[in-house]
């Protein structure tokens, strides 16, 4: 028997270097670019223990659970570690970055994250990134969340190690993912002895196997169908353009932002600046007396297929998320998890207007 994924002929070096080019020019960087074959926290991990060593002084921005990550990372890593926390309904500010470098001039490594899926912020690492290169620091970016849902310049914002992945706003597969890496990262990793070699998350193997010797033999068997998937998902961007890819995503988090308070019920904006809302998701504050991931659960008993979800960890209690990316950045899929919610909010009690929340919708949306 025969299979038209799985009887597919090799994958060569030239069609992979094809989608790196790919990424590359999503990110408009002219910095080296590798297409890393596994989730996004493969280059995330591999990037921090490249760049990282006990004699790094870090900065490790935390505006949700995946700063908190980088940081034990960082410390896994032997570096010292200054944590800037800020709550998570909120962003972190340029001014903020350059009070903890004041405090700590020693800092040369700044960890952030651009858009917080799970708690729905966003960034503004343009301003950081000026921030960071007054500082001369290295700056690390997780982009994995907005690639896609919003601008992500490695090159015009001064960011050296650059992760992102293709399963939210880019509409594509999980299973790999890409890293930019600006010349004086590569230097940080060749200085650090305690970087990953021979090793599943050395970035080093990748850039002296493949980059360095012209990427004409790829070093080991290529993720397949990943890397088709993610070749037809850039296609896809590029035929649409990415402004309007963008575009679709910013108007999916405004039209869910006003349906939501439109509703009522008792939910709310759970990131209380529309300015520091992520465009990938869009995160609710459930009323009191209300469980967040019971509420979804029976929104969800209505259409399994709706993008919606409860906060994770301690969050489950407070928090939904509505998943706007992707093929779910549409007026219908933000009309379907509004409607869902407000009838489980209906069973328990509480006073909806879902006419208005649609109302709220359109005129948003438009």
């Amino acid at each position: 028997m025969t299979h038209p994924f799985l009887d597919l002929p090799p994958l060569s070096a030239e069609r992979f270097a094809a989608v790196e080019d790919g990424v590359a020019r999503l990110l408009d960087t002219r910095q080296d670019v590798l297409v890393t074959q596994g989730e996004a926290l493969l280059p995330l991990e591999g990037a921090i223990r490249a760049a990282a060593g006990p004699g790094t002084v870090a900065l490790n921005v935390i505006t949700g659970p995946y700063g908190q990550t980088f940081g034990n990372w960082l410390r896994d890593s032997g570096a010292t570690v200054h944590d800037l926390t800020v709550p998570f309904h909120t962003a972190v500010t340029a001014g903020q970055v350059r009070e903890a470098f004041a405090a700590h001039p020693e800092i040369d490594f700044v960890s952030l994250v651009h858009a917080e899926a799970a708690t729905g912020n966003t960034n503004p690492v343009a301003e950081i990134g000026a921030a960071v290169r007054e500082q001369g620091a290295l700056f690390y970016l997780d982009a994995v969340a907005s690639v896609g849902a919003e601008p992500v310049l490695p090159d015009a914002w001064g960011v050296d190690l650059c992760v992102i992945g293709a399963q939210k706003a880019m509409g594509g597969p999980a299973g790999v993912s890409a890293i930019s890496v600006s010349e004086r990262a590569w230097a940080r990793m060749a200085a650090n002895p305690n970087a990953p070699r021979r090793s599943y998350l050395s970035l080093l193997d990748w850039k002296e196997r493949w980059t360095d010797a012209g990427r004409r033999t790829l070093p080991h068997a290529p993720a397949q169908l990943e890397m088709l998937a993610l070749q037809a998902c850039l296609e896809r961007i590029e035929s649409a353009g990415l402004d309007a890819v963008m575009a679709r995503h910013r108007r999916a988090a405004r039209a869910t932002r006003a349906g939501a308070v439109a509703l009522g019920g008792g939910l709310e904006p759970y990131v209380y600046k529309a300015a520091d809302a992520a465009p990938v998701a869009t995160t609710l504050r459930v009323p009191s007396g209300v469980v967040a991931s019971q509420l979804v659960a029976r929104a969800l008993a209505s259409d399994p297929a709706l993008p919606l979800a409860a906060g994770g960890g301690t969050l489950a209690g407070e928090m939904i998320r509505v998943n706007h990316y992707g093929a779910d950045a549409t007026p219908g899929a933000v009309r379907a998890s509004l409607t869902a919610l407000g009838a489980a909010l209906a069973e328990q009690g509480r006073s909806v207007d879902p006419v208005a929340a649609l109302r709220a919708v359109d005129e948003a949306w438009h």
